[in-house]
């Protein structure tokens, strides 16, 4: 076999080989190249740019309807919101929430939260608390059943312990009526008016033996002489009305009544108008004088150290760490309860707030030529350089068959 005969078989193959395999490359080259449209003095040339550049607007609402039309519906949107909204996610993602804004309360956030919340206080009971009591007040039943429940439940079982009425007897004896005290309210009361109207009485009402001491000696000079005595010697009264006090027992008597002293001793009508008055003078009172009690309890209190206080017993509290897990599972399932219900019509407003479909497309025609070549080209290169080889084993094909006619030609 000559060089010519030679020549002529292996030509052939070999061109046709390099021929598909440029031109397929070439081909899938143009689909992205040239980036940008080139001219020819004020001609633009044919294939510039490139086929997906030319047509990037058309593409991308091609993939957007595609991307809403098929993967994106309203009801595939549902399956995904379910997915992604399931209790245990949402337990979770509420447990983190939960746990960020606690652990936000520290340093120079924990200072700005506690003057906020004085800043609520303050308002809260320097005027809003003021102004709702107010508007309370004028309402016919206000306060009515706490009150009653306040009485019921506390007032009307209420009994003195044996220590408290001890300690009650003895500040009656010792502050209230002490042994002075008492000498100058026996003073004050023997008057000589109320001394005469003493003993015309004894003597017009006592009969028997009595009778003949009260009209004998009478109580007039016994009562004139008392008040001397009172009056002249301060130091042996007091004295002997402490003696008295000691000999006549009053202060275990004195105990023993209090101790024995309840609500529930009295009779049912007296007891009803004792709650009724008890309820008629504390609204009265607050209607009068709340809001302004409010309001000077509102100016007075240092509301910021009560809040910075509140604050750093919220963040260090164990029970509010505790609760946390119980807080988000309970609003996790009230959010399921909720999805349950109105999960289509939530979907079926978001998709048009959300303008899915706009903004797929705005994304794509964003993308560069050349960062939509390398992504595509990311995804299928092995394909992309299959189908190069491909025209290249298919023109080697052509060529050898081209080669074996000329052969027998």
């Amino acid at each position: 076999m000559d060089w010519s005969t030679l020549w002529l078989i292996a030509v052939p193959p070999l061109a046709g080989a390099i021929i598909g395999y440029f031109t397929n490359d070439i081909a899938i080259k143009m689909l992205f190249r040239p980036y940008k449209a080139v001219y020819f003095g004020k001609r633009q040339l044919p294939f510039t740019p490139g086929l997906i550049p030319r047509n990037q607007n058309r593409l991308a609402k091609r993939i957007s309807d595609t991307i809403m039309g098929s993967l994106l519906t309203p009801g595939e949107l549902q399956k995904l919101t379910r997915r992604l909204l399931q209790p245990e996610r949402v337990r979770g993602a509420l447990l983190w929430l939960l746990q960020l804004a606690i652990a936000q309360l520290e340093g120079e956030k924990q200072q700005r939260t506690a003057k906020i919340l004085a800043e609520i206080l303050r308002d809260l009971f320097a005027e809003s608390l003021p102004r709702l009591l107010k508007v309370w007040a004028r309402q016919e039943n206000f306060l009515e059943a706490q009150i009653d429940q306040v009485f019921d439940r506390v007032l009307l079982d209420f009994q003195l312990t044996d220590l408290q009425a001890r300690k009650l007897s003895d500040w009656l004896l010792e502050v209230v009526l002490p042994p002075d005290k008492l000498r100058q309210a026996i003073i004050d009361f023997l008057t000589d008016r109320n001394i005469q109207i003493i003993d015309e009485g004894f003597r017009e009402k006592s009969s028997g033996t009595y009778w003949v001491v009260a009209n004998l000696f009478g109580l007039r000079n016994t009562l004139t002489r008392l008040r001397s005595f009172c009056l002249d010697e301060k130091e042996v009264s007091n004295a002997r009305l402490q003696e008295l006090i000691l000999l006549l027992e009053i202060r275990d008597r004195l105990r023993l009544w209090l101790q024995s002293l309840s609500l529930q001793n009295l009779p049912v009508s007296t007891v009803r108008q004792l709650r009724q008055t008890i309820r008629d003078t504390a609204r009265n009172y607050l209607k009068e004088s709340g809001a302004r009690v409010l309001q000077e309890v509102g100016q007075s209190v240092d509301w910021d150290k009560i809040a910075a206080i509140l604050v750093g017993r919220l963040r260090n509290s164990a029970a509010l760490s505790n609760s946390l897990e119980i807080a988000s599972e309970e609003l996790s399932l009230v959010l399921e309860r909720y999805l349950e219900q109105e999960l289509e019509n939530l979907v079926a407003r978001v998709i048009p707030i959300l303008s899915l479909d706009t903004v797929i497309t705005e994304r794509v025609i964003a993308t560069s030529p050349e960062d939509l070549e390398n992504a595509i080209q990311g995804i299928v290169k092995s394909e992309l350089q299959a189908i190069v080889n491909l025209g290249g084993i298919l023109g080697f094909i052509v060529g050898i068959v081209q080669a074996v006619i000329l052969l027998f030609n």
